[in-house]
């Protein structure tokens, strides 16, 4: 296989496992939802409504592109490619198997949250860039939520990299094989639930999920930064925010629920459905955060806010501190 080949292939793989990530998504979401509701969700096209995703995106694919009067033209049209490129950038570093893999990072995972973070970037140049004073809040709102909620969401697992002492994902998911007194998984869901605790809040607001949806409230804003936008731009959008609920459930996996390990299998068994058991597990996160969705209020901005400086901040830094002692204290146990 030529250099080049092997260098297009991963992307492509990437850019593929993206849009069947979406489209599986958007009809999972439906039909959650529709269960939680007492509702049934799509039924009429395709068994079951399986094909009612297709044909939207058949829809967008066909739409007219049409880019208001007064827009910021560069910024407005750039704006969606800079939340999609991130978005597919951040399936480089995740494990699904010991060997499969998109490329090897020794620093994995601040990559996947690095490069999550220039998704705020590409929402504040949409909202900026449509000149609809809708978008600009919903732009600003999320701005402000990912300054503040990103950073306890990555404190959160600072305190699973103390103890691993790598930022290899795979290298967390291989740390968390075997089992306590041959029962309990060595899922660090366990010894860490606190630090998961504040990840799964985090998570919730860093990809604008309900309650947190704060800058796509659509009772205040429309569609908040997304309101201008019609056809495919409109699909590149929520596409990325469909791919960034997997890509943050598989961070959760990987770093709290084992990664494609199961407790009291071989590894021998393992290995050839390692990557199925990792997506199964995926899915049922992404199953919790539209759990979630479906259950609870939007908060206030306020409260949002609140939640994110006042708290989070101050518990995750008093939790990676404990983590800090006990693990000293176990060394010195150790020399001693």
């Amino acid at each position: 296989m030529s250099a080049v080949l092997a260098a297009i292939l991963p992307v492509l793989a990437a850019v593929a496992l993206m849009l069947v990530n979406g489209v599986v998504l958007i009809y999972m979401l439906r039909k959650v939802l529709g269960r939680l509701h007492l509702r049934h969700g799509p039924l009429n096209v395709g068994p079951k409504g399986m094909v009612q995703t297709t044909a939207d995106v058949l829809k967008l694919l066909s739409k007219e592109d049409v880019i208001p009067t007064g827009v910021d033209r560069w910024m407005y049209v750039l704006a969606p490619a800079a939340v999609f490129i991130p978005s597919l950038l951040a399936y480089a570093a995740i494990p699904f198997s010991e060997n499969l893999r998109i490329t090897q990072l020794e620093t994995g995972l601040l990559f996947t949250f690095a490069v999550l973070s220039l998704v705020a970037l590409g929402v504040l140049m949409a909202g900026w860039g449509s000149a609809n004073k809708w978008s600009l809040i919903g732009a600003m709102r999320a701005a402000a939520q990912t300054i503040a909620y990103e950073v306890p969401l990555l404190l959160s697992v600072i305190p699973v990299v103390m103890v691993v002492g790598s930022l290899d994902l795979a290298q967390i998911v291989q740390a968390q094989s075997g089992t306590w007194f041959g029962i309990i998984p060595r899922w660090f869901v366990f010894a860490q639930f606190p630090a998961f605790a504040i990840f799964l809040i985090a998570a919730l607001a860093e990809l604008n999920q309900t309650p947190f949806d704060m800058s796509e409230a659509e009772s205040e804003l429309v569609a908040g930064f997304a309101t201008e936008y019609s056809s495919m731009r409109f699909g590149m959008l929520f596409l990325a925010e469909f791919s960034n609920s997997f890509i943050m459930s598989a961070i959760a996996v990987s770093v709290f629920f084992g990664g494609w390990s199961l407790p009291w299998v071989p590894d021998s068994v393992i290995a050839p459905i390692a990557p199925v058991i990792f997506v199964l597990k995926t899915y049922f996160g992404i199953f919790v955060f539209m759990w979630i969705r479906g259950t609870f209020p939007r908060v206030r901005i306020d409260q949002l806010m609140t939640l994110g400086w006042k708290w989070l901040i101050p518990i995750t830094l008093g939790w990676i501190m404990l983590t800090g002692l006990v693990l000293k204290l176990g060394e010195l146990g150790g020399a001693s």
